[in-house]
């Protein structure tokens, strides 16, 4: 029987068909790694996630290599660039939609699960954005469609690649941080927010103070007479509107200064605390086994800010995820604080004080004890954080 030569078309055709099918990979993909709620839990195996989502990472970061090489050099060549796909879509992708599966709250973190998923996230879309720039014509990339140029609509195929590199390395960098990384940079985020806080609520009680002395300055050297027969300018209206509702009197009626004055002590404590948290609880992390972050009880529907039942062992797992929580809101009620001040609200500064500090205790509370739930110096120092705060 007569061999069939196979036609000039067909090596395109089947090109479009991978492409066509890697991109629908990609769209189940994505719409899974969405769909994956916190409170759902992920089927136990003995696969560690992040390795999982590190080697895939790395796979895909040199099979958008190959990619890249392939649609800019002559001759070209669909069936290379067929394979390579199908390898892509055989293995590296599918592994990070079970990396992110696996990668349950309880066991890892809700903060470590979340990060996961926006950076597998990432690496789908961006490996979606190399896929569009594959030729489906037959003929290699100009010098415009690869750098970007011209009337070329897009930023090119080797920065499209570089950014695709870069979401790689960003993924498999998980596997080095694991959850003592995560935590501790999300922390010290937390941490450099309250400081800036702590520094714009001390400088605008400096503000007042330096207010109140160029206002005896004024007094001293001012001809009455002469002010009031001078008109006053817009500017000069929405000067003293806004310098009114921005500093405190002189005369103070409300005591507002030594609210201010203790609020400042109090947040400057809890940046302490902050720092202690980190060097204390989450650098310590490290060692855990994942086995051990898991070991206790987990409610993943149970809000973060409700304190556990007493006589609760809570996960390790569950507790940094807790306390994370309660710092972002610490940061947040630090800013409500700091803008009663400048509205110069006693009542509403009384409320948001009790909330902001009393919030910082549940941090203390929570991880008093180690991750094996024993007392060490840290235990120690939390109770004189809860009674310096008393003050």
């Amino acid at each position: 029987m007569a061999s069939v030569t196979p036609k000039p078309e067909e090596p395109l055709l089947a090109l479009k068909s991978i492409v066509s099918t890697v991109s629908a990979l990609l769209d189940q993909l994505e719409t899974a790694t969405k769909a994956t709620p916190a409170t759902q839990k992920a089927p136990a195996s003995e696969i560690n996630a992040l390795f999982l989502a590190h080697d895939a990472a790395k796979l895909i970061r040199a099979h958008s290599t190959k990619l890249s090489l392939l649609i800019i050099n002559t001759p070209f060549t669909p069936s290379a660039i067929v394979k390579v796909l199908r390898e892509v879509a055989a293995g590296p992708l599918p592994s990070l939609g079970t990396a992110v599966e696996l990668c349950g709250a309880h066991v890892y973190s809700e903060i470590l699960q979340g990060e996961l998923q926006w950076r597998v996230r990432k690496v789908f879309s961006e490996f979606r954005v190399l896929l569009k720039e594959i030729p489906l014509d037959g003929k290699v990339l100009t010098e415009d469609q690869k750098n970007g140029t011209g009337k070329t609509v897009g930023k090119g195929s080797l920065a499209s690649t570089g950014v695709l590199w870069q979401a790689c390395d960003d993924l498999a960098e998980l596997k080095n941080l694991g959850i003592a990384g995560v935590v501790v940079r999300k922390a010290e985020q937390y941490r450099d927010t309250l400081k800036d806080a702590i520094e714009e609520l001390q400088e605008w009680g400096d503000e007042s103070d330096d207010e109140d002395d160029e206002d005896e300055d004024d007094e001293a050297n001012t001809d009455d007479e002469a002010d009031e027969a001078a008109p006053k300018t817009a500017q000069d209206e929405i000067d003293d509107f806004f310098g009114s509702s921005m500093h405190i009197p002189k005369d103070d009626p409300n005591k507002i200064r030594p609210r201010l004055e203790l609020s400042l002590r109090r947040l400057k404590l809890i940046a302490v605390m902050f720092s202690a948290v980190v060097k204390r609880r989450y650098k310590t992390l490290s060692p855990l086994t994942l086995s051990e972050l898991s070991t206790g009880e987990y409610p993943l529907t149970q809000d973060k800010l409700t304190p556990p039942k007493p006589g609760t062992a809570m996960a390790p797992a569950y507790r940094v995820d807790a306390s994370v929580t309660i710092l972002g809101t610490i940061t947040e009620l630090a800013d409500d604080l700091a803008t009663a001040f400048y509205d110069l609200d006693a009542e509403t500064i009384d409320g948001a004080m009790d909330q902001c500090f009393s919030t910082s205790l549940k941090v203390t509370e929570l991880l008093s004890q180690d991750w094996a739930g024993k007392d060490d110096a840290f235990t120690t120092w939390a109770e004189t954080f809860k009674t310096e705060m008393k003050k």
